[in-house]
């Protein structure tokens, strides 16, 4: 099982940030919140900041778990912890070549996700406003 740490980073103006996974990736094509592997003995927020800072160059400054979600993939299943994150700074850059977009909440489902991110939709959807 892959242990994933994801962030659902929501700005001032009811948006989220979202990233076009790489046709060589894993679901690749789809849409995806940034996020990544929880390394070995790694705390899972500690890989949240990090992976943040690595994929697109902001730094995580308050966020709280939101949800976890195990997902079975055909070839791989998922632990998929998410974070919603509220704070951070730092100006956006897909620092691994992907596409990022800020999608207002109410249009998120104009986005193909992977299957595993679901869930995730569902929540983020009936829980706004964020604060």
């Amino acid at each position: 099982m892959i242990h994933v740490a994801v962030a659902v980073i929501v700005n001032a103006q009811q948006q989220v940030l979202i990233a076009l996974r790489q046709s060589h990736q894993h679901q690749g094509g789809l849409w995806e919140f940034p996020g990544g592997k929880v390394e070995a003995k790694e705390q899972v927020e500690a890989a949240l900041c990090r992976e943040v800072k690595e994929e697109v160059n902001l730094v995580v400054e308050a966020a709280q778990p939101m949800t976890t979600i195990e997902h079975d993939y055909k070839d791989k299943t998922v632990l998929l912890d998410v974070w919603l994150v509220t704070a951070f700074s730092g100006q956006i850059q897909g620092n691994e070549g992907q596409k990022t977009h800020w999608c207002p909440i109410s249009e998120i489902d104009q986005f193909a996700f992977p299957d595993a991110n679901a869930e995730i939709i569902t929540q983020l959807k009936a829980n706004h406003p964020f604060q």
